[in-house]
């Protein structure tokens, strides 16, 4: 929430007692308060230092509260404003509600209800500043499907994925782990005709040949020892969709035979089975891996990368675009504050400019984990350097290695004793020493706690 010595609030009356009793009030609660004693007043101090709130009387010489609220909305809508009125004036303040006012106040005044309604306002205006911030961020980057980035050769990327995903060419998406290749496989099928048939995606290399034989063609009931049911493959269920083959340079050369096959002809059939079954999918295969040096090598088949090989495209790691690196974190950061409820809205110049200086081998995912990580550990409404994974904070492993053991040991304890606020049951069990060890750790290092 905004703080109070920062909202400002406007009280225009004729008459000097209520002005002074109600400034005094709201003084003590924190607000920046002035007065003005009529409508011309008042709009002369609202031109020379715009206030957030209005207190306004709706019976005034000169110029009425009424004719005071219309000049204020035809300037500037974002003013809240409340009208002051005694009793017999109430379709007075009915007619001020239907010209932009927020509320009304009778005299004599509720103090109370007065600071309630006040209370509500600010929350308002916390509301209206973050969605503006929020707005003004989001404006600034290019979002495509869930990829973010501002990156030349990023929103060249996005351009050339709208240009594929009309077709039904294969596409072969090659980078380092964390870059975001399933990222861009599932942009391409989301902007594609087949959007709203299935999305199947299978990781290669997480199954030995025999189970990534089961994954992809489904297999028969019996067909071996745990095979207790039919069970669809994922070409089948990629039927009229995308299958996307994530860490394609994975697969044994065996394997390979089999898939080059299917994507030739769309056909096949499950283990242990006789039926020859069709399938109309479209395929989107990925790999960190070289192809054409495994090519060389002999672990991949040419003519399989060929028929992989339609369309290429490459997607940058994070150090060779570093202009994402405060778009992501910021974007990282709105996703698990929304996630897990905390009221963390920035990074600390210091954190951003570590995150900055990192190299990120792990590439976006690696930042991701990290900005999880220091949303799960903060305790204010900023990451702090202390909140960011012990290597990030002292900028990788080049900064690391000019450093001893002892002091990279000295670092870790001090950061993770400021993490904790000096809980050193806490901090042992983070540490995974015990408090005796944790004690004279800290007495070696001269460690405050």
């Amino acid at each position: 929430m905004v703080p109070r010595n920062k909202i400002s609030i406007l009280i225009v009356d004729d008459e000097l007692s209520i002005r002074e009793s109600l400034k005094g009030w709201l003084k003590r609660g924190g607000y920046l308060v002035e007065t003005a004693a009529g409508g011309t007043e008042a709009l002369a101090k609202n031109a020379e230092s715009r206030f957030d709130i209005m207190l306004i009387d709706v019976k005034m010489p000169a110029m009425d509260g009424l004719t005071l609220l219309k000049k204020i909305k035809e300037t500037d809508g974002d003013i809240a404003i409340v009208m002051m009125t005694a009793h017999g004036d109430i379709r007075d303040a009915v007619e001020a509600m239907k010209l932009g006012a927020y509320d009304y106040l009778l005299k004599p005044f509720d103090l109370e209800e007065l600071s309630l309604i006040i209370e509500k306002l600010v929350q308002m205006q916390t509301l209206a500043m973050e969605n503006l911030i929020l707005k003004e961020r989001v404006a600034s980057f290019t979002r495509f499907e869930n990829l973010v980035s501002q990156a030349p050769a990023m929103v060249k990327l996005f351009e050339t994925i709208v240009d594929v995903a009309q077709t039904d060419a294969t596409v072969l998406i090659t980078g380092e782990t964390g870059t975001g290749k399933e990222l861009v496989a599932r942009a391409i099928h989301a902007q594609s005709p087949r959007c709203y048939a299935p999305f199947i995606a299978i990781n290669c290399g997480a199954f030995t040949d025999q189970l990534l034989e089961s994954e992809l063609f489904g297999h028969e009931k019996g067909a071996f020892t745990d095979a207790k049911n039919t069970k669809k493959g994922r070409l089948e269920m990629a039927n009229a969709g995308t299958l996307f083959l994530d860490e394609v340079g994975d697969i044994s050369m065996k394997m390979q035979i089999d898939l080059l096959r299917v994507l030739e002809t769309r056909e096949f059939s499950r283990v242990g089975g006789t039926v020859t079954l069709r399938s109309d999918f479209r395929v989107i295969a990925a790999t960190n891996q070289d192809l054409q040096e495994a090519i060389r090598k002999k672990t991949f088949r040419a003519d399989l990368f060929y028929r992989l090989n339609v369309v290429h495209l490459q997607v940058p790691p994070l150090r060779e675009r570093p202009e994402d690196i405060p778009l992501l974190a910021q974007h990282f950061l709105w996703c698990y504050a929304t996630e897990t409820n905390k009221k963390i809205d920035s990074i600390q110049p210091e954190a951003m400019e570590a995150l900055r200086r990192y190299p990120w081998p792990g590439n976006v995912r690696e930042l991701e984990n990290a900005i999880e990580r220091a949303v799960v550990v903060g305790k204010g409404r900023q990451i702090q350097l202390n909140d960011l994974p012990f290597v990030i904070a002292l900028g990788g492993a080049a900064e690391m290695e000019k450093l001893s053991l002892e002091e990279i040991e000295r670092q870790h304890i001090a950061r993770v004793l400021a993490i904790e606020a000096g809980n050193l049951s806490n901090v042992a069990r983070i540490l995974r020493i015990n408090r005796s060890t944790l004690y004279a750790k800290i007495k070696k290092y001269g460690l405050a706690h």
